[in-house]
């Protein structure tokens, strides 16, 4: 019989090894101390005071929402169904939501499915989910120039070479898009192309074409975001890129609530080819498992009991008048040789200031005004146009935007350091 050799004594720590009494957490990933904050969320928070005129926020009228109509959609929902508002939901979004989303797409021009449809907790989680399912880290994505900044953001969290498509005043130009395809051979284009966010501009329906035909030669995933294309207050309504032949299998179609209905549901759509509607569905589990179920409930049955069409023709009624209210009053705020975007819906406008003028230098200056701006630097993938500006003008009335312009034009005209070859 074999007797086991004992285990050696394991060997005492040197007495001049003292263990630290608190040693720092682990880093924060790579992805947050390189990606920066919004903007515009941090111009908000500068600017709560009631007393700012705030032309910064992308935010609709309060006083517009239907909120009797919203309130009364969530109480019939909770009295006839609260078990089932109140209980988790299926991944891809609740049936009845899904078919009246499905019905709304088909009649506006792209027959759609239930099934072809991904519910999302406000559209800027589609964003999310689709970096999540399309994009590995140094993988190019293509963008407009400026782009939306939340797009930025979330490309740049999935560590995505973002790269700026050349354009003019009409948006993207197909044919460097093309070039661009071709050499940098990037994994999707990302657009906004009706009343687009900043710059509120609209893409050319010929040129919608020509993208999904760019993007059917070269082998290109499109993301069309459209939440703003419902508030139009003149022009034609144009179709889809994801309506074009050769587009059908190779577009996403990204969809809100928050301009339309109201914000704070977080309610968004991506409309996908089945196997990337099925990743971004994988995706959203890891996520947050589902948006969440009474907030669908209540949308699918405000869309069964009111007319949203006709509560959102009235507010782009509303719209339009303010809209063109600061178009009336930027000459007189804005200095001699800046140039603006009539947008033909939508929410906001571009403006661009003559040199040496500098936005962001300029911003402390003018809030001290009370009225605030967002400067145009950070809405660019590429080299930044310090001189431009976006300003939202759907939240104030005309007359709080006549009051915003006046203090605008004031601070713009004071002698501070961004400006004091124009004041002197």
């Amino acid at each position: 019989m074999t007797v086991p050799e004992p285990e050696p004594e394991p060997e005492p720590a040197p007495a001049h090894s003292p263990v630290p009494a608190h040693s720092p957490a682990p880093p924060l990933a790579a992805r947050v101390r390189t990606v920066g904050g919004s903007p515009v969320r941090d111009i908000l928070a500068v600017t709560a005071r009631p007393e700012v005129i705030n032309f910064a926020g992308g935010l609709p009228a309060p006083k517009l929402f239907d909120s009797e109509g919203i309130a009364a959609a969530y109480r019939a929902v909770l009295a006839e169904e609260p078990a089932r508002a109140l209980q988790y939901s299926t991944t891809e979004g609740e049936p009845v939501l899904r078919a009246a989303l499905a019905d709304r797409t088909t009649a506006r021009g792209l027959p759609s499915a239930p099934d072809d449809l991904l519910v999302t907790t406000g559209s800027q989680q589609a964003l999310s989910l689709l970096a999540t399912a399309l994009l590995e880290p140094g993988d190019t994505v293509l963008v407009e120039n400026p782009c939306y900044l939340a797009a930025l953001q979330a490309f740049g969290f999935a560590g995505a070479r973002v790269v700026a498509v050349p354009g003019d005043e009409h948006g993207v130009d197909p044919e460097a898009l093309e070039e661009l395809v071709v050499r940098e051979r990037p994994k999707l284009l990302y657009t906004v192309p009706t009343f687009q966010n900043p710059t509120g501009r609209t893409l050319p329906a010929e040129r919608r074409a020509a993208v999904a035909a760019v993007a059917a030669r070269r082998g290109l995933w499109i993301v069309e975001d459209d939440p703003y294309g419902e508030l139009r207050y003149e022009g034609e309504r144009l179709p889809w890129i994801a309506s074009h032949p050769g587009a059908e299998d190779r577009t996403v179609l990204l969809g809100s609530f928050s301009k339309v209905m109201a914000p704070g549901l977080r309610l968004g759509w991506l409309r996908a080819p089945g196997e990337l509607r099925r990743a971004c569905a994988v995706a959203k589990q890891a996520a947050d498992l589902h948006t969440p179920t009474v907030n669908q409930l209540a949308a699918a049955r405000y869309l069964a009991d009111h007319d949203l069409d006709a509560h959102v023709t009235r507010v782009a009624g509303v719209y339009r008048e303010r809209r063109d209210a600061m178009l009336a009053g930027l000459p007189g705020a804005l200095p001699e040789g800046s140039v603006w975007t009539r947008p033909e819906g939508g929410m906001f406008l571009w403006a661009r200031l003559p040199e040496p003028y500098d936005t962001t230098a300029l911003l402390p200056q003018v809030v001290r005004h009370d009225v605030a701006y967002v400067p145009g630097a950070p809405f660019h993938a590429g080299t930044p146009d310090r001189t431009t500006l976006r300003l939202c003008f759907v939240t104030q009335t005309p007359e709080e935007i006549g009051e915003g312009l006046r203090r605008l034009g004031k601070g713009l005209r004071a002698d501070m350091p961004g400006a004091q070859a124009l004041s002197a």
